[in-house]
């Protein structure tokens, strides 16, 4: 880019065409006038040798990207302002496909040292479900090339890439949909788009061939019942659902059906998004950060429901709160605690016994606060009374910030990830995760003071590192965990970017790293974490359980006196009992032929396509869907669903043990030129386990194509 004039700078695009567009009573007519007179100059294509995702090839504006809309997302997978575009850049390539001409890039220019790794940027590409191409831009060429000089910004592309509009910041859905449509309407009537493809290959099939059940773990908690049995709860963030266990890793219970959505009921039929934190109230209710939903949701065990208790399923932007239950917005909580206090309205109680109450802390990422959840009437700070159902701020300004202040109010977090509740010292201790520090909360007074990391500048927020000491002395690294021991004077941190497990001694401030055993093997191999995100206390102290996110398991931690670690091993998922799977279902069932694979385990990926013949084709603007029902939950499948027939592309985790069934399950409406036919049937694949099979099978499903077009041929015929 060479213009140095404030009128040529990219920075100013989008004013000057919102000036432009607010002149004109006719958007596209203000757009298309815009787009005549654009001198921007092209931008310099990507650089050799960089890493992609999501394609069989590298791309390039001269071959691959010449004739489309191109749309840059500059983005650093740790940031939440980031994370929120990605819904956005789905619903955009579902109005807008490749064939129509646009194409949208995620140029990936790290912030912290761990996210300039390939090997985690894949994961991350792989646990946000993002499925357009993205490239690891690790030196930020393309991020000076383009001018680019803050997380998230998205630059829009004509189709010999040349800068059309840039956008900075969240929140451009709108102004993208139009700038996109009207662009693509001007550059079509000068033919200059294309509708060719380019070559995705999906970033989920590099997932291990011996993944186990787990798609990203994110937080895990536990709870001691009456009966003295110990339970866990585990979010399988990647599979979108809630997995209860007993500590010796046999699944009770499955609930949410593993399809993104945001639905109530039953504990099998309800949806979650990307869930995170979990809490349990007692054994039979357990509170969930519905992170992607924006909502707290409630399970309760023993009614076997699912309900929400706060948000309403789409990104809230209040930073102040107030309002009651599910009439309150909020935007990605990302994790929980159960805070008991006395009610402190001792007016009512002259005798010094008020009722204990119960709170519900939430770590709001998204609005970079400390919120509470009232679950029942409350006298709280300043004996100020809270309504049940109340959800509202209680610390953090909102600005992205390292400040701790006397007055939570005036205190500022920067993507609070983590929580511990410290009940002796009546406060909470926060994990940072954009400052790269663990900060703490009062809950008698709100006051907000520094523990172990980040720096004494509240605006720096590129102090992070690896190194033990005190307070700022020390450096962390997007810690995502957090959990308290059980005599509460320490601080177990999850070091998320350093792949380290540490230990904070709350009294002194002062971190020290915990080293692994070097004899200690898991699978043959020596004991690493990658990207730990969650972990807590046993009920006995000897032990923690870490959620070991990007190596897809919950790993147990054995405890010395010291709070050093003994020993390490992995928490193998099982079934209580052979269960068998109801198969009653009201589609047509066409059997495939059987797919072999080894008796340890697998992965299976399908490459599943719909081919139509004799003028039958689907019904335009129609709902159209397919999901995947794998045997039990052992088994795991992603992507599980969708409503884009052109890619049905997924992969199975297949564990060792018996044969099962897959089922394809599709809900078409088709037509001809004389009727509509809705056609539901399902194209189920045996699979037999093996001692001679392979553990990674890559499936063109050519059989499968052949069975759906006979199918769909006789339904025309009917």
């Amino acid at each position: 880019m060479d213009s140095d004039s404030e009128e040529g700078m990219l920075h100013y695009s989008h004013q000057k065409l919102s000036s432009l567009i607010h002149k004109k009573s006719n958007k596209n007519a203000a757009i298309k006038e815009y787009l005549e007179n654009l001198n921007y100059q092209p931008v310099k294509d990507f650089t050799p040798g960089l890493e992609w995702f999501n394609v069989s090839e590298p791309l390039s504006f001269s071959k691959h990207l010449k004739g489309k809309i191109v749309v840059l997302d500059f983005f650093t997978y740790c940031c939440i302002n980031c994370m929120h575009i990605i819904p956005d850049l789905r619903a955009i390539e579902k109005e807008f496909s490749v064939e129509d001409g646009l194409v949208v890039i995620g140029v990936h220019s790290a912030k912290f040292e761990n996210e300039k790794v390939s090997s985690n940027i894949l994961a991350a590409v792989q646990r946000y479900n993002i499925g357009h191409p993205v490239v690891n831009d690790s030196n930020s060429q393309m991020w000076k090339n383009c001018e680019v000089n803050c997380w998230p910004t998205l630059l829009i592309l004509g189709p010999n890439a040349i800068p059309i509009v840039m956008l900075m910041g969240e929140g451009h859905k709108e102004n993208m949909q139009l700038y996109i449509r009207a662009s693509l309407e001007y550059y079509k009537s000068k033919k200059q788009i294309s509708n060719h493809q380019i070559p995705f290959k999906s970033a989920y099939h590099l997932l291990p061939d011996l993944k186990g059940p787990l798609l990203f773990p994110g937080k895990i908690t536990n709870f001691v019942g009456e009966n003295h049995q110990e339970i866990l709860a585990v979010s399988d963030t990647g599979n979108n659902r809630i997995l209860i266990l007993k500590p010796d890793g046999t699944i009770l219970h499955q609930i949410g059906n593993g399809k993104i959505g945001f639905r109530d009921g039953t504990l099998t039929d309800s949806e979650f998004y990307a869930p995170q934190g979990v809490v349990f109230k007692n054994e039979s209710i357990l509170f969930v950060a519905d992170t992607e939903n924006h909502a707290i949701r409630k399970i309760d065990l023993s009614n076997n429901t699912v309900e929400t208790v706060a948000g309403t399923g789409t990104q809230g932007h209040d930073r102040v709160g107030g309002k009651l239950w599910r009439q309150q917005v909020i935007s990605s909580p990302w994790d929980l605690c159960l805070y008991r206090t006395p009610d402190m309205d001792m007016t009512f109680y002259p005798d010094g016994n008020p009722p204990i109450r119960e709170v519900l802390i939430v770590a709001m990422a998204g609005t970079h606060q400390i919120w509470a959840l009232f679950l029942e009437d409350t006298v709280w700070w300043k004996c100020k009374k809270y309504s049940a159902g109340t959800c509202l701020c209680i610390a953090g300004s909102g600005r992205e910030e390292n400040r701790n202040n006397a007055y939570p109010q005036s205190a500022g977090f920067a993507q609070p990830s983590g929580l511990a509740l410290c009940n002796k010292n009546k406060e909470v201790y926060i994990a940072d995760s954009e400052s790269s520090s663990v900060r703490r909360l009062s809950l008698v007074d709100g006051k907000v003071t520094p523990v172990v990391g980040g720096d004494r500048n509240p605006n720096n927020l590129f102090a992070f590192g690896d190194k033990d000491g005190s307070l700022c002395e020390a450096k962390l690294q997007h810690l995502l965990g957090l959990a308290m021991s059980k005599d509460e004077e320490v601080v177990f941190v999850a070091d998320t970017y350093n792949h380290k497990l540490k230990r904070v001694d709350v009294a002194q401030n002062l971190v020290t790293t915990i080293a692994t055993p070097a004899t200690d093997t898991i699978d043959g191999k020596a004991v690493s974490f990658s990207e730990p995100a969650g972990l807590c206390v046993s009920s006995d102290g000897k032990k923690l359980y870490l959620a070991d996110t990007n190596n897809h398991s919950i790993k147990i931690l054995k405890l010395n006196a010291n709070y050093s670690i003994k020993s390490v091993s992995k928490l193998d998922l099982n079934l209580s009992e052979s269960t068998s799977r109801n198969d009653q279902v009201k589609h047509q069932i066409i059997e495939s032929k059987a797919i072999t694979v080894n008796s340890q385990g697998g992965k299976l990926i399908f490459d599943v396509g719909i081919e139509f013949a004799n003028g039958l084709k689907l019904t335009e603007e129609a709902p159209q869907s397919w999901h995947v029902r794998v045997p039990d939950v052992t088994w795991s499948c992603v992507p599980s669903s969708g409503d884009n027939l052109r890619s049905v592309d997924v992969v199975v985790s297949v564990p060792g043990g018996n044969d099962g069934k897959i089922d394809f399950i599709f809900d078409l409406v088709t037509c001809t030129v004389e009727t509509c036919l809705p056609k539901s049937f399902v194209v189920q694949i045996p699979v037999q386990l093996r001692s001679n099979g392979t553990t990674n099978t890559d499936t063109k499903v050519s059989d499968i194509l052949y069975i759906l077009r006979t199918l769909l041929l006789l339904a025309q015929m009917l």
